[in-house]
């Protein structure tokens, strides 16, 4: 979602995440992820310019492409929330035989805190047997008794080496699937300390800025402004501009002007503030590197677009007295694609069509919001026009969308209302701007299939962000 939309979803429905993934699943539309590996031969491991332990850093896929090696599909729903969620005790130790632990310090430190969690959370040493958790293939293990234990050992013996159980259960070797740790080539001494290509804190934060579209830049720098204009100490916001301009001058100085800033030459207050006692202050100065790469496209959300309709949710606005036959026509065309449309109306019930015909209303104006949906569509009917001209809702409805870059599609009496919620009075938009407007799909006298096709191809950009650039 866009940064604006974001602030709005919290607002209207705080859930909508949540509810968004169980509706799809419920529907069939079954989410899938990816699993992509970066993989970095050892002997190259100190070929970058930043450290790979660095927790804020990544490895820019035009550098090491990803290798997609599995997919997980959620394709069921919990039957019990607190069961089969809250009560899922995930550890990053449970790992299944050819991999190994990297000396990533976040990483070593989970390791030995995630049990220690689940021992507290889950209420003592058998959090692994609870159903949730328990494996599907049978585990053989040296551990006995505890708080809620389940399964019952009949052995004798909780230990190895014995003689009364012969040797059982004894650790499974690698020729029998177990657990055998990476033999690592070490070289120089061990320290606790960080590299010196730690302390380059900028070069990643450019990429990644440089990567993004133009309209995408401007939501960054809305949303700096939003939570700098926050800080009550002037001293801190002309900080956080100054290390700004170490990413990008102009992005520091679009920044300060909405804090009514200038952008410090220098600050007082040094970058990196913890430096031991015994520590050369130098060792700690900031690194000058340049970027991994300039740009990097798949950070940036309208640079790697996956084209397509499947899943998205249309709104739908109408009032008593729209044309059935578009409505009916629309959603014959989103279910080919795999897309879903809502009715939206002034209130909830039912809606009455221009044939007489009752359908049911998925959501009012009130309680809902195009932020929750990726398109919008208006059907024509003079008297639902008119029933949605006297809700205030409306127009914000429609606006927001115009707004996010979305696909709005108007039939007939619906034109005029579209194109007067999307006239930006800022913009000194009239009519005929709106003409060549990409994503907004009009027909001034009825859906044809030719409307419908343009609309569903619309659709399937999601964004049309050439709107924003216009305003840029």
């Amino acid at each position: 979602v866009a940064w604006d939309e974001a602030q709005k979803i919290s607002g209207k429905d705080p859930d909508f995440l949540r509810r968004d993934l169980w509706e799809a699943i419920e529907a069939g539309d079954f989410p899938e992820f990816e699993l992509g590996l970066q993989i970095v031969k050892e002997e190259d491991e100190f070929s970058f310019d930043f450290d790979l332990l660095d927790p804020t850093k990544m490895i820019p896929e035009e550098l090491v492409p990803v290798q997609r090696v599995g997919k997980l599909t959620l394709n069921k729903n919990p039957d019990n929330f607190f069961a089969e969620t809250e009560q899922v005790a995930f550890h990053p130790g449970h790992v299944v035989a050819g991999i190994d632990f990297s000396d990533d310090p976040l990483l070593q430190g989970r390791l030995f805190s995630y049990t220690d969690t689940q021992l507290i959370r889950l209420g003592g040493p058998n959090f692994h047997e609870i159903p949730i958790n328990r494996s599907v293939a049978p585990i053989h293990n040296n551990q006995r008794d505890g708080h809620m234990r389940q399964m019952i050992n009949p052995s004798q013996t909780s230990y190895q080496p014995n003689s009364l159980g012969g040797g059982c259960p004894f650790q499974a070797g690698a020729n029998m699937g177990g657990f055998t740790s990476h033999m690592e080539n070490l070289k120089g001494p061990k320290i606790r300390g960080r590299s010196r290509s730690f302390f380059d804190h900028f070069s990643q934060a450019k990429m990644f800025f440089d990567s993004q579209s133009d309209p995408e830049k401007e939501h960054l720098i809305q949303a700096l402004r939003f939570e700098l204009g926050k800080v009550k100490a002037k001293s801190v916001r002309e900080r956080m501009t100054y290390m700004l301009a170490q990413v990008d001058k102009p992005l520091a100085e679009r920044v300060a002007d909405g804090l009514g800033l200038s952008v410090p030459a220098s600050i007082d207050t040094p970058l990196n503030m913890s430096i031991p006692a015994d520590a050369n202050p130098k060792d700690f100065q900031p690194v000058r590197a340049k970027p991994p790469v300039a740009e990097s496209a798949p950070l940036s959300m309208a640079r790697s677009l996956i084209p397509g309709i499947k899943s998205r949710k249309v709104a739908v606005l109408v009032g008593d007295g729209f044309s059935e036959g578009e409505v009916d026509a629309l959603k014959k065309s989103l279910q080919a694609g795999g897309a879903h449309a809502k009715i939206v109306a002034p209130h909830l019930g039912e809606v009455k069509g221009s044939n007489g015909k009752k359908v049911p209303v998925d959501f009012s104006l009130l309680t809902s919001s195009s932020v929750f949906f990726d398109a919008i569509f208006v059907p024509s009917g003079s008297k639902s026009i008119e029933a949605l001209q006297q809700d205030p809702e409306t127009m914000s409805f429609i606006k927001d969308a115009y707004r996010h870059c979305k696909t709005i599609g108007a039939v007939g009496e619906a034109v005029p209302l579209v194109r007067q919620a999307c006239l930006d009075p800022g913009l000194n938009l009239k009519k005929k701007d709106l003409a060549d407007e990409p994503g907004l799909i009009f027909s001034e006298k009825k859906l044809d299939g030719s409307v419908g096709k343009k609309f569903i191809q619309a659709m399937s950009l999601h964004r049309h962000w050439d709107r924003e650039k216009k305003k840029l």
